[in-house]
């Protein structure tokens, strides 16, 4: 197999990962809205906004439909609304745990296709790399991996530097000072100054 058809499987990998790599974490911030540790209050606002919404709209149709409704009618309604939200409240930790479970199964995906990723990489783009070190991600992304996202690309290469094959520089390590899955728009803007020195 050509290094053609490598790129080509790589970028087809890398599609399927950006994809799970962007549902995963549009998950994890709605786990944190709703059962992180002030979703509590997430949960009683929502609750006074439904109220509000629901008040607003049964007003609309007892006047489209001239439909004039007691105070016990309107009692009724939120009463019901009231019971709907303290069940949903009871189920809480049970919608959690399920939400756990799909995230660690999406968490799984996406570290499968990266395993992929990094097996083609390896038969491709890591002999390139190490052949030219020193490089900066910035110079990598541009003459070996053009058509991959920069955050692929450098998570492709910290599997060669967890491998102690390829060592990053202090001063790289120092700029990226938050988890690379909530700094994309760092890692873009430090790309030129995250370098990699072949250790092979």
């Amino acid at each position: 197999m050509g290094n053609v058809e490598f790129y080509r499987q790589l970028r087809h990998h890398e599609q399927q990962w950006w994809l799970l790599r962007q549902r995963l974490i549009v998950l994890k911030e709605r786990q944190i809205f709703w059962y992180g540790e002030k979703s509590l209050m997430m949960w009683l606002l929502w609750q006074l906004v439904s109220y509000v919404v629901v008040a607003i709209i049964v007003m609309l149709l007892s006047k489209l439909l001239s439909v004039q409704l007691s105070l016990w009618q309107y009692l009724t309604i939120f009463s019901l609304q009231t019971s709907i939200f303290l069940i949903m409240l009871l189920l809480k930790e049970r919608m959690a745990k399920k939400m756990q479970i799909k995230i660690h199964k999406e968490e799984l995906a996406t570290e499968q296709t990266l395993n992929e990723m990094t097996i083609l990489a390896t038969d491709s783009l890591f002999d390139k790399v190490h052949s030219s070190s020193p490089l900066s991600l910035q110079l990598i992304h541009q003459q070996y991996a053009s058509h991959l996202h920069l955050v692929s690309l450098y998570h492709l290469l910290q599997q060669e530097v967890s491998r102690g094959r390829l060592s990053l520089s202090q001063h790289a390590r120092d700029t990226l000072a938050l988890p690379i899955d909530l700094a994309d728009d760092e890692l873009t803007l430090h790309a030129d100054e995250i370098l990699y020195k072949s250790l092979v």
